[in-house]
């Protein structure tokens, strides 16, 4: 039986994952494979190269630097967060990923990236945690109105959170049978529709088919949450969920505050371990 991880996305809220995995990592929890959505794919990747504490780390180092995430850096690339800073420097000089351990690693890893002239979800294996690989970490996190389409071949890739934000039935499909799911909302969270939808309507009037699939998100997310409890009633995942709703953003420049998110998943992670190892064992 294939067990697999699959992990939210959320932006900051992803500080409340790398608690979590962390705390997973430290008890030596293992898996087939693994899935990840924007920073979900960004922070998770650090769980196939063993690099417990690595995310958070980095994100409270480098929180302020401009070249990190900044208008100043949208403006002037067109990404908040700065491609060549947070995909090459970061990790290729002051926080260096170990991609030679992510190698050997047989874990498979996922992440999933939304192709923009179609509004479908793409699904990409990456197995060598080199540039390439990098890339599709790097439009899976890619977001909206924030961010330039990240051209791959023929793809242009932005963020996997707009057409299959909790992968669990992809990875269900391609065989793995029992599911660890890190949340990033609540229990009791349901999406709403899209605020700026006006706004994204216009920015984005190139690809009126990502345009849809912004537009009925919400939709397809709070199904996505009722198929999740359903597999959680019959024992097919495991589910890790905040205990309330986290109070960070897209954006965070307070290292408190990323620290604070990290804690809460922490502490979610070593009240549940116990249960996670023993729905693992089954």
């Amino acid at each position: 039986m294939k067990k697999g991880l699959v992990l939210e996305g959320g932006a900051m809220r992803g500080m409340f994952t790398c608690g979590v995995t962390d705390v997973m990592m430290e008890h030596g929890i293992t898996f087939d494979g693994m899935i990840g959505v924007s920073a979900g794919a960004a922070f998770g990747c650090n769980y196939k190269s063993g690099q417990a504490g690595r995310a958070i780390r980095y994100n409270k180092r480098f929180c302020r630097e401009p070249k990190f995430c900044s208008i100043r850096s949208l403006l002037k690339t067109g990404d908040l967060y700065g491609n060549e800073f947070c995909w090459h420097t970061l990790p290729d000089k002051l926080d260096v990923f170990d991609r030679e351990a992510y190698r050997a690693n047989p874990m498979a890893f996922y992440a999933v990236c939304t192709d923009v002239e179609t509004g479908g979800a793409v699904y990409r294996r990456c197995d060598a945690g080199d540039e390439a690989d990098f890339e599709w970490m790097r439009a899976s996190s890619s977001m909206p109105l924030v961010s330039r389409p990240v051209v791959i071949g023929e793809r242009k890739l932005l963020d996997g959170g707009v057409s299959d934000s909790i992968p669990l039935k992809f990875f269900e499909h391609i065989g793995y049978e029992k599911n660890v799911v890190i949340l990033t909302q609540p229990a009791d969270y349901e999406k709403k529709p899209q605020k700026q939808f006006r706004l994204i309507r216009m920015a984005l009037r190139r690809y009126p088919n990502l345009v849809k699939a912004i537009a009925r998100r919400y939709i397809r997310y709070n199904q996505t949450l009722a198929y999740i409890r359903e597999a959680e009633a019959q024992g097919r995942a495991f589910v890790v969920r905040p205990p309330e709703k986290l109070q960070i953003g897209s954006v965070e420049h307070n290292p408190d505050r990323l620290e604070e998110v990290y804690q809460i998943g922490r502490k979610t992670g070593e009240q549940c371990i116990g249960e996670m190892q023993k729905f693992l064992e089954v």
